[in-house]
């Protein structure tokens, strides 16, 4: 029998989606795994260093190994890179109960909010927020669909995918066909009471209103929800609740499409990960110095190893 699951994978120290064929090509791997695990989808947010999905599954620690091997295959060969994606263990948690799935769908569909990239879940792509009552939202899909011989371009020739899976031209899965929305739909009730979960703050209270689920699992709450992604300002992700964040700066996919781009131009490399340690030395001293980037943002997009 199937349960549900909040899974988180880290690509620690790295950037995990580095332009916009890598969120793609990310949510894909997720669909396709989703298929070929027989398990359900049902809301997800890829951000650039880690991603979270809520998943229905008899098998999460299998779910997760399909997804890994066919994204970090895909992630290697474009980067000319070596080894495994992402941390080496992969965070799990089960999920449980009214209140507690509606807590651990509404902290994965608002991580870009919290996280500082967008004031709110609808403005960010990389997430199933806008998918959810999108109709009643008044979002529509105006992208075209590709007909059904031109998704290996996208998925690789040997991709297994059912029938009601539907592409657009960006080469992306919609999500749509790929997640149960009604049954979202269904836990949220009306598209209100949705938009209150997307803009609701931590609480205390909202903590509480878990219990009534009468279940012996930990609450929900953004140190449980980020727990596998390491090092997290806390306070500083609960203070981007109010949607007050610098969100002009230069974000991680913009940056490493720039460098990865001046490696093959400037210094005849794939990618950055054929930088040598001087090479990238001197960039990030640019970065640093002269656009006045933030040095951590710097060192996990030229993947510079940390001081020792």
């Amino acid at each position: 029998m199937k349960k549900t699951y909040h899974l988180c994978l880290s690509a620690g120290d790295e950037v995990m989606f580095r332009d916009l064929e890598d969120y793609h090509r990310g949510f894909n791997c997720f669909a396709l795994a989703l298929y070929k695990t027989g398990s359900t989808g049902l809301a997800e947010a890829e951000m650039s260093t880690h991603m979270h999905q809520l998943v229905q599954t008899t098998d999460p620690k299998g779910f997760m190994y399909c997804f890994r091997q066919s994204y970090g295959m895909y992630f290697n060969h474009k980067y000319h890179r070596e080894g495994r994606l992402g941390a080496e263990h992969h965070f799990t948690m089960e999920v449980a109960g009214y209140h507690h799935t509606v807590a651990a769908a509404s902290y994965t569909l608002r991580n870009a909010v919290h996280h500082g990239v967008t004031p709110t879940p609808y403005a960010y792509p990389h997430c199933s927020a806008s998918a959810i009552f999108r109709r009643e939202m008044g979002k529509f899909l105006d992208e075209k669909i590709l007909p059904t011989r031109s998704y290996s371009k996208y998925i690789g020739r040997r991709a297994e995918f059912p029938n009601n899976y539907k592409m657009t031209e960006s080469g992306v899965f919609t999500r749509e066909s790929v997640l149960d929305i009604p049954q979202m739909e269904a836990l949220y009730g009306t598209p209100r009471a949705f938009n209150f979960y997307m803009t609701r703050k931590s609480s205390e209270e909202w903590e509480s209103e878990q219990k009534k689920d009468g279940s012996l699992l930990q609450p929900v709450n953004i140190q449980l929800i980020e727990r596998g992604v390491g090092m997290q300002d806390i306070t500083r992700m609960i203070h981007f609740e109010s949607g007050k964040a610098d969100y002009r700066k230069i974000s991680d996919c913009e940056l490493c499409t720039e460098l990865d781009k001046l490696a093959r131009e400037r210094y005849g490399k794939h990618s950055v990960y054929q930088l040598s340690l001087k090479e990238k030395q001197e960039i990030a001293e640019y970065l640093y110095r002269v656009r006045h980037i933030d040095e951590t943002k710097i060192r996990r997009c030229l993947v510079l190893p940390r001081h020792p």
